[in-house]
């Protein structure tokens, strides 16, 4: 079983290794590497492998944003993205909770549908020809 922690400095080589466009995109590293020192990347592990991150930021209306969501290929439908999305949820810090995924990507929409969140609008023009859907649910807010 997997455990699910706040992402320190010295992970991010460990997510560069299986994060495909880290390998090839500079500025998927200085993301990676920004959500990390602002406490906002979460990492799954088993054993002492990372398995897969999220990032759940504030950028979005002031409302807590999942910005992205990756499992390393090996690990995939072995519901650590679920895992990922559900701590993240509970993380966040407003009632609103939004995330986005391109409308190719059927495996994440299904995800969010499995957890309960409802489409909420299409952005254009940000990958030619694959529109990005935003998703919206209430999130489960902790007590302090």
């Amino acid at each position: 079983m997997s455990t699910i922690r706040l992402a320190h400095k010295t992970d991010m080589h460990e997510i560069s290794t299986f994060d495909q466009v880290a390998q090839q995109d500079q500025s998927r590293v200085i993301f990676i590497s920004e959500a990390i020192e602002a406490r906002n990347c979460y990492v799954s592990q088993l054993d002492s492998k990372i398995i897969g991150y999220g990032v759940l930021e504030y950028s979005f209306y002031s409302y807590g944003f999942i910005a992205m969501l990756y499992v390393h290929p090996n690990f995939r439908r072995q519901c650590i993205g679920e895992s990922l999305m559900l701590h993240m949820e509970r993380e966040c810090k407003t009632e609103k909770l939004f995330t986005s995924t391109n409308q190719s990507n059927k495996p994440m929409q299904a995800l969010l549908k499995k957890l309960g969140f409802q489409p909420s609008g299409i952005i254009e023009n940000l990958d030619p020809g694959d529109p990005e859907l935003i998703y919206f649910k209430f999130a489960t807010i902790q007590s302090s």
